[in-house]
């Protein structure tokens, strides 16, 4: 997908970066989908995650690493549809239909 940037987040520690990231590449006109795994899982409970949800084009978790660090999945982060507690393979399908790619 042409002028689109899939964002992989595994480190809780990027959250500053992770916003700046995506409210950059929006300014741009750039398409953004944001990807959060492992440890990565606990930033969707900052605060600000719903804010991050309605800037991004779309945002996804991996339930799995949601469930391994300790949360329920069917504790849907704010800003997050169930639909959106997914599995790896939105993080493969995001490398295969990204024009560019970020991993934090």
């Amino acid at each position: 997908m042409a002028n689109s940037l899939g964002i992989f987040v595994s480190n809780p520690d990027n959250w500053e970066h992770v916003k700046g990231v995506v409210k950059a590449a929006k300014d741009k006109g750039i398409k953004v989908k944001v990807f959060f795994s492992w440890t990565g899982t606990h930033l969707s409970k900052k605060p600000d995650f719903p804010d991050l949800c309605k800037l991004a084009d779309d945002v996804s978790i991996c339930a799995d690493s949601y469930k391994k660090v300790g949360y329920d999945v069917n504790d849907v982060p704010a800003g997050l549809t169930p639909e959106k507690m997914a599995t790896q393979a939105q993080h493969g399908a995001m490398l295969e239909d990204y024009e560019k790619y970020f991993t934090l």
